[in-house]
């Protein structure tokens, strides 16, 4: 069904102190607001991210994002919850982000976290007991990320234990992406797909990825996550070098089918670690934040906006596994607090409160004030 239909309302949150539901008004989403806990300005501001806001799809339950949990479910009462106890100062990570293997058949410019030539990769029953353990500590959204994810054959099998009590994606290059895999991910529980796209040119793309073909394999991607019915989200690291191609990839979007935009500034680390003049300034910000608020359909997902409202996530509400086991604060921050095959995760992620950069406004890595130690 089009967002652009009308619903009846979606509940959000229901309790004595705060009530909180959504509907769609001309196809975009409008939050109702009642009880005391309303004039929180953090619940405000909450609601106001919402305002506005198109969603990636809305039928019987609304998606108001590829990132989040569909309302009404059991995984957003549990993101819900998250926030609340967030304002009593209670860290939980929402997002949990697993780097399952480092199999891949790209050499990205831009990686974060490139191979490391140990073949490292998480094996089943291990990957199984961190996805066990993170929704214990009260993660709603896992995601499975590499290397290329669809090379891990056992991938359906860890997207199955995600269960219920939180959404699951990927993150894909478009390779080894097929059919088959989509239907299987789809009949697992897979909520969505997050396709990584650097160009709309298919040579830029194809450049940066160090791969010819690459740009065919991505789209193919989305074709087939489309096809299972997944959700699909077209992934940019945005730069300096591709921000003139903000609309270009708004229609690539449009015209894909895909359900959301996501633009991720670009981090100088992993490959691109020391990399000057790649980052955006405040006129591309402004650009960026003028482009996004002027653009119709599908929903534009801005990571930079979503930092300057909230502050960096990195320790807060996400964290980051590798492949050999090291617990980051999120994965363009490798600075390793501990390792799940040394000790539970929720004491790594307790010890992770004392990260002098949780909720800045500005990506610590960007602003040079990280050192890098992969091992702590």
């Amino acid at each position: 069904m089009s967002p652009s239909q009308s619903y009846s309302s979606y509940p959000l949150y229901s309790h004595p102190l705060l009530k909180a539901s959504a509907f769609l008004r001309n196809g975009k989403v409008k939050v109702d607001l009642k009880g005391p806990l309303a004039r929180i300005p953090r619940v405000r501001s909450a609601a106001r991210l919402m305002e506005s806001q198109i969603p990636c799809l809305a039928g019987e339950k609304l998606c108001l994002s590829t990132w989040v949990p569909p309302a009404p479910s059991p995984a957003f009462d549990r993101f819900v919850l998250s926030q609340v106890k967030g304002l009593a100062g209670i860290r939980t990570p929402d997002q949990v982000t697993i780097s399952i293997t480092e199999e891949c058949p790209n050499r990205c410019i831009h990686c974060a976290l490139p191979d490391s030539g140990h073949k490292y990769r998480l094996e089943p029953d291990v990957a199984k007991d961190v996805i066990r353990q993170v929704l214990g500590l009260g993660a709603t959204l896992v995601t499975f990320d590499g290397g290329e994810p669809s090379l891990y054959r056992e991938l359906p099998e860890l997207v199955s234990s995600v269960g219920e009590r939180a959404i699951s994606n990927m993150f894909t290059s478009g390779t080894g992406f097929t059919p088959d895999l989509a239907r299987s991910l789809k009949e697992a529980g897979l909520y969505s797909v997050n396709v990584s796209i650097d160009s709309p040119v298919p040579e830029e793309h194809d450049a940066m990825r160090g791969r010819f073909g690459a740009f065919r394999d991505a789209m193919k991607a989305v074709e087939n996550a489309l096809a299972a019915g997944l959700l699909v989200d077209i992934y940019v690291v945005i730069r300096k070098g591709n921000m003139k191609h903000l609309s270009a990839f708004h229609n690539l979007a449009r015209r894909s089918g895909a359900h959301e935009l996501t633009f991720f500034e670009v981090v100088p680390t992993g490959r691109y670690a020391g990399k000057t003049g790649i980052t955006l300034s405040d006129v591309d910000y402004a650009e960026l934040g003028h482009f996004i608020s002027t653009a119709s359909g599908p929903r534009i997902f801005s990571v930079p906006a979503a930092l300057s409202s909230f502050g960096c996530f990195a320790g807060r509400t996400w964290l980051h596994i590798t492949p050999d086991g090291q617990v980051y604060p999120c994965a363009c921050l490798p600075k390793s607090f501990g390792s799940i095959f040394e000790e539970p995760i929720f004491r790594i992620w307790r010890r992770m409160g004392r990260l002098p950069y949780l909720g800045r406004k500005k990506c610590p890595v960007r602003e040079g004030q990280v050192s890098f130690n992969s091992r702590g």
